[in-house]
């Protein structure tokens, strides 16, 4: 990792805390508490449902209230009429496993293949979400009801498209919504709830798994497989996905994985697709790392490779052990023409970066017409981890149609923290297509258009995030010895399995340590076949014990491993299934004369609560000197973290005394109205910042509010940093209303925005502080 940050956390619990922690393990920890406390975990009432399923109350499907009604109440009415029902999928691992709970689910309630079928978007030549040719097809084939997993929420143009050849559609999804509920039966979204609900952050599989649920208790005697049965499958799309393990999807993914361990058992195996897989990575599902490392990157990489993965849904769900054999083996190797292809990638991004200057680039964004769209997004993940920043990449390729656009369509992935999805949304104007998450999106638009997307969303970062700030980032949880590493300390820290986001592996810091029996390799495949993938393998010691611990380091030649003098390594420990050992994954590692480390401080000692009382900022718990006043409310986690990283760089405590704006979003039109006839009547000359402030916008308000007054004619020109407005005859254009109904809407979107940090407890802003390492 070039340049890395390394970061060292020094939180201690308090003695309460750790004795409570010990009392609900059984036994004294030496770590949990820390581990805990460390990851903002620290409701002890909530902590015997955190560690043991069978102590956590899930929520009912009924949480997500009309939308569910809706959707049981037509499905039970397509079931009555022997209606045609088709699945709309997705190609990734929440999408395949999602159709596959859809599948299996929905199948005990409507015959399979006669009146249930699903669809799966070729991930090479149709990409994500719903698309038109492939509704017409189904039209054609005689579908009346589409139930979407994964997707579907923002594809507002093809459900109007649907609509018309007669489909009625239910979306179950959970990425981002659009700004109006789409014209649907029903969507079922978790999004729509509440950040803080425990089903806000269920992925797709689990959100289809819920829908799956509500018929069940609808129709209780109906189904003759029980509805645990597909939580195996669950587990594999949360896992594999990215979304943060609390609530429900923390509880849905530890009794998903029990359900897993049945698999590689022959008397208790209900799916020999999977654990014909699990033999294949050689893992026995007991592990969230078995889908992580195993299940998971394996069913990503059939549409990878080849673009169709519908054969993915036939391997999980299909009961004909042989036929389940012969697609297993055909996703492994995927896998392996995966890895290489990845390899390869990696190596080219890394040559055109060696043409960038870093020091002045915030977002990198790249393009070749020969790289293979499907490996793009974890490329995208790798580089971004390495260099911290987030990246696109992106292919692009010709037209046989000279009058049509040439398109680069890639993958973006995210680093530190920052939303992805808005950073995007921002270019939207230069987008054919996109969608995602904070982490991770997909996107497309026409090549013309690359240069004028690398310098806007570049700058938009830049507004949020000073270059010097974006170095790529290693984070150590704790620090252990040599002598540490094995079973004991496995086993305690397998108690907070399973880990993801929110709640991430662990990472143990080595110091003084040295590396012997360094050696790497090219991997094999399953027939035995070099691939150009690298392994290094080596034994690690210090003075703590005369026994060297064995560890591996994926992708990364014996060179990079110094084999003189003291280091000092990050690692996480597992267990190897297949040797039957205790072994480490190195993380990073480097001399100990470049040793230095950032200490990571308690948000809860620097951050002071006045919101309740903005005008009593003289009797603050530290002198005014020491402390930063935030007096403009937050519209979002980027605002409130750059004020905080900011105090922290100066080594002060962030006071928050703000208050939401008062002003309902038409008090605030008509204001800025009244701004600009008075600028224009007296020309004179006022910036950004001073609207801004004085109506408490956005850039992106302030830019719509722009636009809506052009359209009722004023018209405005910048200069030495001012705006100087000027009144014009007024024409009226079809465009006006359209306008001035969008910087309302973004007015009310920040204001609800403002209302939340306004209310949210300090506990939640500390600990989401914490959580993506501001």
């Amino acid at each position: 990792m070039l340049n890395a940050k390394w970061q060292i956390s020094t939180l201690q619990p308090p003695p309460e805390f750790v004795a409570g922690v010990n009392k609900i393990i059984g036994k004294e920890s030496k770590y949990c508490a820390k581990l805990l406390w460390q990851r903002g975990i620290r409701d002890l009432d909530k902590l015997p449902g955190f560690l043991n399923p069978a102590l956590y109350q899930p929520a009912s499907p009924d949480a997500f209230g009309l939308e569910m009604e809706r959707a049981t109440e037509r499905l039970l009415q397509a079931r009555d009429r022997a209606e045609q029902v088709t699945i709309w999928g997705d190609f990734d691992a929440d999408g395949i496993t999602a159709t596959s709970v859809l599948w299996d689910g929905l199948g005990q309630f409507f015959s399979q293949q006669l009146k249930l079928d699903y669809y799966i978007p070729n991930r090479l030549i149709e990409s994500h979400g719903l698309n038109n040719s492939g509704i017409a097809k189904l039209a054609e084939a005689g579908t009346t009801l589409i139930v979407t997993c994964d997707t579907g929420s923002t594809n507002l143009e093809e459900i109007e498209y649907a609509r018309n050849l007669g489909i009625d559609l239910i979306v179950t999804d959970h990425h981002t919504l659009p700004e109006t509920r789409p014209e649907v039966v029903a969507i079922i979204n978790p999004r729509y709830l509440a950040t803080e609900h425990p089903l806000y952050n269920l992925s797709g599989v689990a959100v289809a798994y819920k829908l799956v649920e509500a018929l069940y208790k609808t129709l209780p005697d109906v189904p003759q497989q029980p509805l645990e049965n597909l939580l195996d499958l669950v587990a594999i799309g949360l896992i594999a996905d990215l979304v943060e393990l609390k609530g429900d999807c923390r509880y849905l993914a530890q009794v998903g994985i029990k359900q897993l361990q049945l698999q590689v058992k022959p008397d208790t195996m209900t799916r020999p697709g999977v654990a014909k897989l699990l033999d294949l990575c050689r893992r026995n599902g007991d592990r969230p790392t078995d889908i992580s490392f195993g299940l998971g990157p394996r069913i990503n990489a059939v549409s990878r490779i080849h673009g169709d993965a519908s054969f993915c849904v036939e391997l999980l769900t299909s009961q004909d052990v042989e036929r389940c054999n012969q697609l297993a083996e055909e996703a492994e190797l995927a896998n392996t023409r995966r890895k290489s292809l990845q390899k390869d990638t990696i190596q080219q991004v890394k040559k055109k970066l060696q043409q960038l200057d870093l020091s002045t680039t915030s977002v990198i964004v790249l393009e070749d017409p020969q790289w293979q769209g499907g490996v793009l997004g974890l490329a995208a993940g790798q580089i971004a981890q390495e260099y911290g920043r987030p990246v696109v990449l992106l292919s692009s390729g010709g037209t046989d149609d000279p009058s049509s656009e040439i398109m680069a369509r890639g993958s973006a992935r995210s680093v530190n923290g920052i939303d992805l999805y808005q950073l995007v949304k921002s270019q939207s104007d230069l987008l054919h297509r996109f969608g995602g998450h904070p982490f991770a999106a997909g996107l497309s638009l026409p090549l013309a258009n690359l240069n004028l997307f690398k310098e806007g969303i570049d700058g938009q970062l830049k507004q949020q995030a000073g270059i010097s700030e974006m170095l790529p980032q290693v984070n150590a949880d704790l620090i252990v010895t040599v002598a540490d590493l094995g079973q004991d300390l496995f086993n305690e820290l397998r108690r907070l399995e399973p880990y993801g986001m929110g709640n991430p592996i662990p990472q143990l810091l080595i110091k003084n340590c040295w590396f012997e029996n360094v050696w790497h390799k090219n991997i094999q495949d399953n027939r035995g076949q070099k691939i150009q993938y690298i392994k290094t393998t080596f034994k690690i010691f210090d003075d703590s014990t005369t026994a060297g611990f064995p560890g591996l380091w994926w992708g990364h030649y014996k060179d990079e491993i110094p084999v003189t003098g003291r280091s000092e390594a990050i690692a996480e420990l597992d267990f190897n299934t297949f040797d039957k050992c205790y072994e480490i994954r190195l993380v990073a590692v480097r001399l100990m004369s470049e040793s230095g480390f950032n200490a990571v401080s308690d948000p809860d000692c620097l951050l002071i609560d006045r919101r309740e009382t903005p005008q009593e900022l003289n009797n603050l718990e530290v002198p005014v000197a020491q402390a930063k006043i935030l007096q403009q409310c937050p519209a979002d986690w980027s605002d409130i973290g750059r004020e905080y990283r900011q105090a922290v760089t100066s080594d002060r405590s962030l006071v928050l005394a703000y208050q939401p704006d008062r002003l309902d979003a038409m008090t605030v039109w008509q204001q800025l109205v009244g701004i600009a006839k008075y600028l224009s009547r007296t020309q004179k000359q006022v910036t950004k910042l001073q609207i801004q402030t004085k109506l408490g916008l956005s850039d992106r308000s302030f830019d719509l509010g722009l636009q809506a007054l052009k359209q009722i004619g004023f018209d405005y020109h910048f200069q030495a940093n001012c705006y100087q407005f000027v009144a014009r005859e007024n024409k009226i254009t079809s465009d006006l209303q359209s306008c001035i109904d969008s910087f309302l809407l973004a007015i009310k979107e920040e204001k609800f925005q403002q209302q939340y940090f306004y209310q949210v407890p300090l506990s939640t802003i500390s600990t989401k502080l914490l959580n993506i390492n501001l």
